[in-house]
């Protein structure tokens, strides 16, 4: 009898052994399959032959490519214009193109560093013999910018530009092939290639020479130089490509979930941190993200929570400011109701010094209760921010709550030494696995309320020593640097900027995009008092300001 008491008692908890050690295998093997296929997704992606992805290349086309043929093969609903694809227009303005060049007595001077044509120049292709102290019929003339600086210095309506324009007129019809122009004067002369000029090209080929370039081969008047000068400036702009899909439970809200799939290609736009026409193939910025987010639409695929749609959105054009991600915003090619965003960039170093970051906590006052209920082993921190350095922050500024995963920037960012195989697959699994919890917990709350934050703590930080706390405009295509957002309780909301407003000028230093209105930042200091001249409408106003 007590030998079948005891089988009474061990058949049950052999069963329970048994379910626990099925269920525990299960897991593992989930785990390992979702590991392998993290790991191949961002091979492929960084991988050389996609060439750094840059936004509008062939390499983003094999990505997208590959993307949109996991979505099929897993049936996401197509949620772009055109199948899963979504165009929209990078316009990159006017370049100085390679193809131009300035010799003097032989040597070549260096574009940018040493001379740039003015936007405004026409193309061209002079040779003359000049010298700088005469002005000779058929041969290109000089002119110092000394003079009418220092004539000008307290004249507010002093245009250098138009002062060029009007040169160029009056020595063209003298006979002058080209108008060469320096500044020997210690005064800014704000003088600037502004790719977003659209005004007429003027009579003749206008060339300004950087004071590097004067010293090294203008600085003896006397000469008489052997000059050939080619001018060519092309006005270029590349389709990019949004990928999107979607899951369709006939709910009343949608879920966002997204990544950009962009990088910087060779370095063509300037924003790579080393140099050399060298692949950057950006496995963590952001293959990272982008396979998280493939995988993640393949959780929801396969058991998704019912009481929200899901709409996956791969970004173009990131990298040149929340183009893709704007242009979206913009021109909605499904029409949802948004619920909340959630962005992941960057999600591949997670570790014990580059802790997972959660931003945009204090975006709604539900993501505290959601994340309590969350169970991961991720070290993680959270930020309440809203805005900050990618495509959420396109999303917030239009009032729906987001969430940023971030994994800390590194000594690789933005370099071409950002390769797949320094990636933490297992914390990127561990990243996906945490996600789907957060939209599981959220799936019976209903629309999130939305709450407006502070200025980001934490992201990619610019390293200048002051700022307004505006957001700027990376699609702006017109002259100056136009506001997309002030920061609340920073120096711009302080003193009465506004959404819309263009900045034009920050003491001496004039604008004539977003590059320059950084460049000028960097040239104070904590404590200057200047003056900013913006444009609101019509209007131009001055404001007094002390950093």
């Amino acid at each position: 009898m007590k030998h079948w008491l005891l089988l009474l008692v061990l058949v049950p908890s052999l069963a329970v052994a048994q379910s626990k050690k099925k269920k525990r295998l299960a897991e593992e093997k989930a785990n390992a399959e979702l590991l392998a296929k993290l790991t191949a997704h961002v091979k492929f992606l960084s991988d050389d032959k996609l060439e750094g992805r840059r936004s509008g290349s062939a390499g983003e086309a094999l990505a997208l490519q590959y993307i949109t043929e996991q979505y099929r093969m897993m049936g996401l609903l197509p949620a772009g214009n055109n199948g899963y694809v979504q165009e929209f227009m990078i316009k990159e303005g006017k370049q100085i193109d390679p193809a131009g060049f300035f010799e003097i007595d032989g040597k070549k001077l260096k574009a940018v560093q040493d001379y740039f044509p003015l936007a405004f120049s026409p193309d061209a292709d002079i040779t003359g013999t000049p010298a700088m102290a005469l002005s000779e019929p058929k041969q290109p003339w000089f002119l110092d910018l000394k003079d009418q600086l220092e004539e000008n210095k307290g004249n507010p309506h002093f245009d250098v530009e138009d002062a060029i324009r009007k040169a160029a007129i009056t020595v063209s019809g003298k006979g002058a092939t080209a108008l060469i122009v320096y500044n020997t004067s210690t005064l800014v002369d704000n003088i600037q290639f502004n790719k977003n000029d659209s005004s007429a090209a003027s009579g003749l080929p206008v060339v300004y020479i950087t004071k590097e370039g004067y010293e090294k081969y203008f600085s003896d008047h006397s000469a008489t130089l052997n000059l050939h000068l080619k001018i060519k400036i092309s006005n270029r702009s590349r389709t990019a490509h949004n990928i999107l899909g979607f899951i369709d439970n006939h709910a009343a809200n949608t879920v966002i979930l997204g990544a950009h799939y962009d990088h910087l290609g060779y370095g063509e736009d300037k924003t790579a941190l080393d140099t050399g026409h060298i692949i950057h193939n950006g496995a963590d910025d952001n293959a990272s993200g982008s396979s998280a987010l493939l995988e993640l639409a393949a959780m929801l695929k396969t058991k998704a929570p019912v009481n929200n749609n899901y709409l996956i959105m791969h970004f173009s054009g990131e990298e040149q400011g929340l183009l893709g991600s704007k242009y979206w915003l913009d021109n909605r090619s499904i029409a949802i109701n948004p619920n909340y965003m959630i962005n992941m960039d960057m999600v591949g170093r997670y570790d014990t010094a580059h802790k997972l970051t959660i931003g945009g906590y204090g975006t709604s006052p539900v993501w505290g209760e959601v994340f309590a209920a969350t169970k991961t082993n991720l070290l993680v921190k959270f930020d309440s921010t809203g805005s900050g350095p990618s495509d959420h922050a396109a999303f917030y500024r239009k009032d729906i709550p987001v969430l940023f995963l971030f994994t800390g920037s590194h000594s690789d960012y933005h370099k071409a030494t950002d390769d797949w195989d320094k990636v933490n697959f297992e914390g990127e699994r561990e990243i996906v696995k945490l996600v789907y919890q957060v939209i599981e917990q959220t799936d019976t709350k209903g629309k999130l309320a939305f709450t407006k934050t502070n200025d980001p703590q934490q992201g990619r930080g610019t390293g200048f020593k002051v700022s307004l706390g505006v957001i700027p405009d990376y699609g702006f295509s017109g002259t100056g640097m136009r506001i997309d957002g002030v920061s609340p309780g920073k120096l711009a909301e302080k003193i009465g900027l506004q959404k819309g407003d263009i900045l034009l000028q920050l003491g001496d230093y004039k604008f004539v995009d977003v590059n320059s209105y950084m460049t000028t930042l960097g040239k104070f200091n904590k404590g200057d008092k200047t003056k900013l001249r913006i444009k609101r409408g019509n209007e131009e106003k001055e404001f007094d300001l002390v950093f």
